[in-house]
């Protein structure tokens, strides 16, 4: 049986540059959770990296920023070895 496995550096970029458009939009979270039809708690969780998001939260989250999806990734990448 294979295992969960989390990308701990992965999700925690992603959140960060999540709270940066977010911020650069200058909404709140609570504004942005109404605007994606997630919970406020989600939206803190994702940008704390403290959760894995799924796909389809990550596309509800690019609409209500108005930004295409690969902007949410657009981050310093360097692949653990």
């Amino acid at each position: 049986m294979k295992k969960y496995t989390r990308h701990d550096t992965g999700i925690k970029l992603f959140g960060e540059k999540l709270r940066e458009i977010r911020q650069s939009r200058e909404l709140t979270q609570e504004q942005l959770a109404m605007a994606s039809g997630l919970e406020l708690s989600q939206i803190s969780r994702i940008e704390r990296g403290v959760i894995n998001t799924s796909i389809s939260q990550l596309f509800q989250i690019a609409e209500a920023l108005g930004v295409h999806p690969k902007a949410l990734f657009d981050f310093d990448w360097k692949e653990d070895t």
